[in-house]
């Protein structure tokens, strides 16, 4: 009776020895799968091409600057609309997916505080727009948005903070 518990426990060992050699397989035949389909890039390209890419959205923010103050506004309005202009500009070429075409091209160019913060919340709200205006757009709008204002505002916060006590040294 002990013989045929024997064998028994050793056919499972044998069969767990089996099945964990056959998931080492597979994990391997994954990673170089893996490998495979992973696309290679050129790390100084693409900081090449995030560098022309925010460069551009800059001298485009800067060209509305300097246009809203040849036009007679003063420096603080004129960097008010310039940032109203850019979010415009930000939504409409999500709208008409062509800020993806971009951010594909530029990576972290495309990340502009501005234009990508715009473009981020624009992007899920077109995406959740089918499941309504307040469970889709108003719950969803704000998934990536969230974060950026929470945190902004508590580093403004601390900065704050840190101010108002230095100035008692």
């Amino acid at each position: 009776m002990n013989e045929n518990k024997d064998e028994s426990l050793t056919e499972e060992f044998q069969k767990e020895i089996a099945d964990k050699k056959k998931q080492k397989q597979q994990a391997k035949e994954y990673g170089e799968y893996v490998k495979q389909i992973t696309p290679t890039r050129s790390l100084p390209l693409q900081m090449l091409k995030a560098f022309l890419v925010g460069g551009i959205f800059c001298v485009i923010g800067q060209f509305i600057v300097n246009t809203l103050k040849g036009m007679g506004m003063e420096k603080d309005p004129a960097g008010t609309w310039c940032s109203v202009i850019l979010i415009l500009l930000s939504v409409i070429l999500t709208g008409f997916s062509q800020y993806q075409k971009i951010a594909d091209f530029g990576g972290a160019g495309a990340l502009v505080p501005i234009t990508g913060f715009a473009n981020g919340v624009c992007a899920t709200a077109i995406e959740y727009q089918a499941e309504g205006q307040v469970f889709g757009v108003g719950v969803k709008i704000f998934t990536i948005a969230g974060p950026v204002i929470l945190y902004g505002i508590f580093s403004s916060w601390l900065l704050g903070l840190l101010y108002w006590i230095s100035r008692f040294f």
